[in-house]
């Protein structure tokens, strides 16, 4: 793996995406959770040409069964020979536009372009929290823990008061996080100053030990898969891409062996809100990769899927592998809550996976958390996926929560 990222300035398009069309080609082992959520959109799926290999003889594959996508393999080479063009003016181009009848045109595919964007930072534990600006919520991790820093917690990771002061961190912000996030030419606020040290003071202060908060409080104002690889020499990436809601939307590109994402989702059809439907504009998303370094350099690199939650569960494992440096199985083992309600106005409702002590869980509901405690760990609530780079030597760890992750270190 190493080997492959030092030599990707020097591979063509093609190069790159071989071993991608081989699999394709040749086929795969489908993993449970393709088979389970293939099976749940049977009804949804079932006669989409797009997908058709997923239900061989009408009917959902199973898990370990192989499937090729002969359609997708011959996408991947036009796009490898032609590159951008070959997708978007190409045969997916038309398949796009046919599958949408006609909403989305041929021109409006070749004209919009992807950005290089300036990605935002804050300084949490000696460490330096990079992310990408909205339109993604990737800003909320970061800027979790760095809060979460400012509330001075304790250092044990049982404590309950510690876990009541990561989810308030978490809830004094999320609440405005549907009114911030949009399309960067249409946001309110620029992207710097979501972690601006003042503000972020501002936050904490309103968080209470002893009890949960409600935001806004009076006089204030207002389907997925991650990836992270490290080489020897120090290069560090942190992937991630989404067709959103499980496999992504009803939509497949009939010939071309891919279903359309349903990122739409996003938007608003409020009037006037920065994140209004419209022409041309891109909606707010949950995308949330971080890479954190020191000195300029690569320390860790921290993902998840997760949609709405990322930044919850990257604020979680980060508290425990970047704040307390403690061992990253540990970390990734560690039981993990989600709050899916943190709009304005709502209470503290998280959900908490079992293996926390229940004198903690009383702690906590004495200190106002309408907590539920589930019967199982949620795989859904990762898989979380952290490498830590520390001088030549490189440590990761897998989520424990799903079957088809994996940790590698060379």
């Amino acid at each position: 793996m190493a080997a492959l990222v030092s030599e990707l300035g020097r591979l063509t398009l093609a190069e790159v995406l071989g071993p991608a069309i081989e699999l394709a080609r040749a086929g795969f082992e489908v993993s449970t959770e393709q088979a389970r959520a293939f099976s749940r959109q049977a009804d949804v799926y079932s006669d989409n040409p797009a997908v058709a290999s997923f239900y061989p003889n009408g009917e959902p594959v199973n898990r370990g069964e192989k499937v090729a996508r002969g359609d997708l393999a011959r996408t991947l080479t036009e796009v490898g020979a032609y590159g951008r063009s070959a997708f978007y003016e190409g045969q997916p181009g038309s398949d796009i536009v046919e599958a949408l009848g006609g909403s989305i045109t041929l021109d409006d595919l070749k004209t919009n372009q992807a950005n290089w964007i300036e990605p935002i930072a804050i300084d949490v534990a000696g460490s330096t929290a990079w992310s990408i600006p909205p339109n993604s919520q990737g800003y909320l991790g970061p800027a979790t823990l760095a809060v979460f820093e400012m509330l001075d917690p304790p250092d044990d990771p049982d404590d309950p008061l510690r876990w009541h002061l990561l989810i308030e961190a978490y809830r004094c912000l999320a609440w405005e996080r549907d009114d911030l996030v949009a399309d960067p030419d249409h946001a309110v606020l620029p992207a710097d100053l979501l972690l601006d040290g003042d503000r972020l003071k501002r936050a904490a202060a309103t968080v209470k030990p002893d009890h949960t908060g409600i935001w806004p409080q009076m006089g204030a104002t207002a389907s997925t898969a991650y990836l992270c690889v490290a080489d020897a020499d120090g290069m560090a990436v942190s992937m991630i891409q989404s067709n959103y809601r499980g496999t992504g939307s009803p939509f497949g590109a009939a010939r071309s062996g891919f279903l359309l994402q349903d990122r739409g989702m996003g938007f608003t059809l409020m009037p006037g809100h920065p994140n209004e439907l419209a022409p041309g504009k891109r909606p707010m998303h949950t995308l949330s990769p971080t890479l954190w370094t020191q000195n300029r350099q690569p320390r860790w690199i921290l993902g998840t899927r997760g949609g709405a939650v990322q930044p919850q569960l990257i604020a979680q494992v980060a508290a425990s592998a970047v704040l307390a440096a403690e061992d990253l199985n540990r970390a990734q083992a560690r039981p993990r809550w989600t709050v899916s309600d943190f709009g304005p106005g709502s209470g503290s409702s998280p959900v908490f996976e079992p293996g926390f002590h229940p004198a903690g869980i009383a702690d906590l509901r004495d200190r106002g958390h309408d907590i539920t405690v589930v019967a199982a760990p949620q795989p859904g609530w990762g898989p979380v996926s952290i490498i830590e780079l520390d001088g030549d030597i490189r440590r990761a760890a897998a989520d424990p929560r799903v079957d088809t992750t994996a940790a590698l270190v060379f």
